[in-house]
């Protein structure tokens, strides 16, 4: 590609199909919004069924939006959201796996059962959909997955192990896939959000004295909100990051800079 060939044409998502898991609310949420406003159609699979807000704002796009109700602890699950994918679509241009859960308890007081359920949906099912998906892709010769890390995969933070070893390991497989997978034109990365204000963080936006240590480590002075997060799902989906594969991109206000 020459330099006169780039164009703005190249941030265009315009009839790509992507599957976004936890599409229904929160970042997820603002991941498909903006996918579907570049040009996407959407698949999305939430655990529950509140998603007529998500719906309005996709349509609102004049895009098609589909929503799979499922457990993605079940793993069964998995295959049979990539066959009704294909089968409502046709195909598979985007996945992003942004479905995650977060338990808070003290080191020594953590159990079991809440490593588990954390493991199971964090990473688990991120490896196994992944894999569903670049079957796919491979057979494609096109794709892209996104993956959803955090400012704790790269450090280690407190009362939360089971999903700083997630989000850890997340990064990994984001360079596992991407080295295999890239001699076939998917290309895997990942996106680390920053403090954002969601569900997931309420207990310690909630914590006045958790909070102000929070905020004083961002440069930007501010919590993240979903709309932070649009542009850069936007960039990891489309044509104009063809050549980005294996990274995993912080937006976080400069939290990572301190």
């Amino acid at each position: 590609m020459s330099l006169r060939d780039f164009s703005l044409d190249f941030f265009k998502l315009t009839d790509k199909v992507a599957i976004v898991t936890g599409g229904n609310t929160g970042l997820g949420q603002g991941y498909a919004v903006a996918l579907a406003k570049a040009g996407a159609d959407l698949f999305i699979v939430s655990y529950d069924s509140t998603w007529d807000e998500t719906r309005e704002l996709i349509e609102e796009t004049g895009r098609k939006v589909y929503f799979h109700q499922a457990d993605l602890t079940k793993r069964e699950n998995l295959q049979t959201i990539v066959d009704t994918c294909l089968s409502v679509y046709g195909k598979i241009d985007i996945l992003v796996n942004n479905a995650g859960t977060i338990r808070r308890s003290p080191l020594l007081e953590y159990k079991e059962e809440d490593w588990n359920a954390v493991m199971e949906i964090n990473l688990n099912a991120v490896y196994l959909l992944s894999q569903a998906v670049a079957k796919v892709m491979v057979e494609q010769e096109s794709g892209k997955i996104i993956n959803i890390c955090s400012m704790l995969s790269f450090q280690g933070g407190k009362f939360v192990p089971p999903y700083t070893a997630s989000k850890s390991a997340v990064a990994g497989l984001t360079k596992a896939f991407a080295n295999e997978l890239g001699q076939y034109n998917v290309q895997i990365n990942a996106i680390a959000p920053g403090y954002v204000a969601t569900a997931n963080t309420a207990p310690i936006r909630a914590d006045e004295g958790r909070s102000e240590e929070i905020l004083s480590r961002i440069p930007a002075g501010r919590w993240a909100n979903p709309a932070d997060l649009m542009g850069v799902v936007v960039f990891l989906s489309s044509q104009a990051s063809d050549y980005m594969n294996g990274h995993i991109l912080a937006v976080d206000g400069g939290w990572l800079a301190r």
